[in-house]
Formats: structure tokens, sequence, C-alpha cells
């Protein structure tokens, strides 16, 4: 029995002692939807351990010589702000970079270019009604209500920029607006919604919950988006040539940005 008492104590003060570790020490929040947009980044690693959180894989350890939590939330805004949520009340996070791929907009951007967002907006935010969504931040066209707009941080946008411009060349990066929902959008005629009411130059489906979240914590974030299609009808084909590399890309610019902060 003293022996039991024993072990039982001695795990209790192993785990008190990295609990208090991974409370005190400073962290950066990397986060994806998918495997494929952090895999570059898990390899390059080193990974001290996994805490399993909610059945998601937080992955504790150090990039680039910084301190970090890298995770895959899922897909979509649900996953992404639980995710995110948990990632704050579980460590100390001082800046949460999101990362992943994204659809085209902007008449401007092509499938490969990487997009860095300035504001977030929830595309699908509003009213269904029987003449379709109306949207609950005011006039997409026009001034936005407070609080539907997302703005990321500026240093870590222009960080993020100077690396993807010296990693992809200055032509394919672009900053901008975009704009967050929950569906893969696969469509010309709502692309150019997105772009007359929101001024969008990308879509996805995670970004503006996760910056939510990040301005609740008060805490500095940017996303970083690699376009994999042009959320026409050919997206889905798009997506499965060029998810991969698109992925890497935004990877490649995370990585340049830990050098840098």
């Amino acid at each position: 029995m003293k022996r039991s008492i024993l072990l039982i104590s001695s795990l209790l003060a192993i785990s008190t002692l990295s609990s208090c570790e991974t409370t005190s020490k400073e962290y950066i929040g990397i986060v994806s939807a998918m495997s494929n947009e952090i895999d570059i980044l898990l390899k390059e690693a080193q990974i001290e351990r996994i805490d399993k959180i909610g059945g998601v894989d937080y992955h504790v350890g150090k990039l680039k010589d910084k301190n970090v939590i890298i995770s895959k939330s899922g897909i979509g805004k649900v996953k992404a702000s639980a995710g995110v949520t948990t990632l704050f009340n579980s460590y100390n996070i001082s800046d949460v970079l999101f990362t992943g791929i994204a659809g085209a907009v902007g008449d401007e951007t092509s499938v490969l270019d990487q997009v860095i967002a300035t504001t977030l907006v929830e595309h699908d935010y509003g009213r269904l009604t029987d003449e379709g969504l109306i949207w609950a931040g005011g006039d997409p066209g026009g001034e936005l209500e407070p609080g539907v707009v997302y703005t990321c941080d500026e240093n870590l946008v222009n960080l993020a920029y100077e690396v993807a411009v010296s990693t992809l060349g200055e032509k394919h990066v672009f900053k901008g607006r975009i704009a967050t929902g929950d569906q893969f959008i696969a469509s010309e005629n709502y692309v150019k919604k997105l772009r007359e009411n929101f001024n969008a130059i990308a879509c996805e489906m995670e970004g503006a919950s996760v910056a939510c979240v990040c301005e609740a914590y008060k805490t500095p974030y940017v996303v970083l988006r690699a376009l994999s299609d042009k959320a026409d009808g050919k997206a889905h084909e798009s997506y499965a040539d060029f998810g991969n590399i698109a992925a890497s890309h935004s990877s490649n610019i995370v990585l340049g940005m830990l050098e840098k902060m």
C-alpha cells in the first residue's frame, strides 16, 4: 500500500511540474485544418510530446528554435474555433499562425498564389429566407458593422508578406480579405458574389472563426492561405492536383516567419 501511495504521489508531482511548465512557457500556436497543411512542419519540428485533448493532437516542441504547439483542428468553423479555444485554455500562447489552403476569389489571383489575410469575414453569417441569405453584418457591399470584420495583426501580416515574397516572388503574393464559410465553394456565381459583396480575394472554411477566438483572447494572429483552386466548377479537380503543393507553400512561409520572429 505504501509503495502504491508513493507511486501515485510521484506521478502527481510529475504531472504538476509538466502542467506548470506548459502554462508558464510561451508558445507560438500553429494551426491548420488538414494533415497535409502541417506535415512539413511536423517533420521539421523537434516534438517533445503530444497532448491529446478532446480528440485533437497538440504537438508540443520546438521549430526553428521557437517554442511551438502544432495542431490540426479539423475542417470547418466549429472544429477550428473549438481547437483554437482549447489551445488558449491549455497553453500560454503568444501568437497564432493559421496555415493552409483556400480557393481563389480575386480576378488577379491564380492557383498556387499566396494570400495573406489582412481582414476576414463570415460570408454565411445571417438569416436564410425565401429571398435567400440576408447577411447579418450590415451591407456587405458598403460599410460593415463593428465586430463582423476581423483584423489580423499588422506586424504578423507584414512579416508573412515579406517572407512570402522572398519565397514565391512578389507577383504571386497578395494581401487582402478572406471570406470564411462552412462550404467548399465550387461555383463561379458564388465566387462573383464573394468578390463583389465582400471584396474578398480568397475563400475558405476556418479563418474567421480562428480570428474570432484570437481576438477574444487578445492574441496576435495571421491567416496564411495558398490557393489550391479557383473555387469554380473545377475546384475539386484543381484541389486534387494542387492541394498538396499549395499546402507546402504555406508551410514553408511559416518556417520562414519563425526564423524571423
